[in-house]
């Protein structure tokens, strides 16, 4: 489990990565642009929720929010729970909370020489 969040250099990934794999990623980074499911991600890095309580969250109709869901399910990026009727929405795993935490983080130094992540570090925080 700890080797799966080792971060990697550049040239480790590049001598590891085939064209399959590049064309994969860059359908993770499609599947991650919209701004209705990075919210979803955002919602669930805290754990798993039913559709109706993302959907509150993140403002859109469950319905909306169910097709962003089959979506990012499809893409792997979310993993479901069944219980009786309901299914709850959990991420498949640590790296799509990475990315959006990442793009969000470089989000911030687009509109703040000294962005608030950079301003936590320093006081000791995340």
């Amino acid at each position: 489990m700890l080797e799966d969040t080792k971060s990697r250099t550049l040239s480790e990934v590049s001598e590891r990565t085939d064209e399959q794999i590049v064309e994969l990623a860059v359908e993770v980074f499609t599947m991650l642009a919209d701004a209705t499911r990075v919210r979803i991600v955002l919602a669930l890095q805290d754990g798993e929720l039913s559709v109706n309580t993302l959907a509150e969250l993140v403002g859109k109709s469950p319905t909306a929010v169910s097709q962003h869901l089959a979506k990012l399910r499809l893409a792997r990026i979310v993993a479901t729970r069944h219980e009786a009727n309901r299914v709850y929405y959990r991420l498949a795993n640590e790296h799509a909370r990475r990315l959006v935490a990442d793009a969000i983080d470089q989000a911030e130094h687009s509109v703040d020489d000294h962005p608030g992540h950079h301003r936590r570090t320093i006081n000791g925080g995340g």
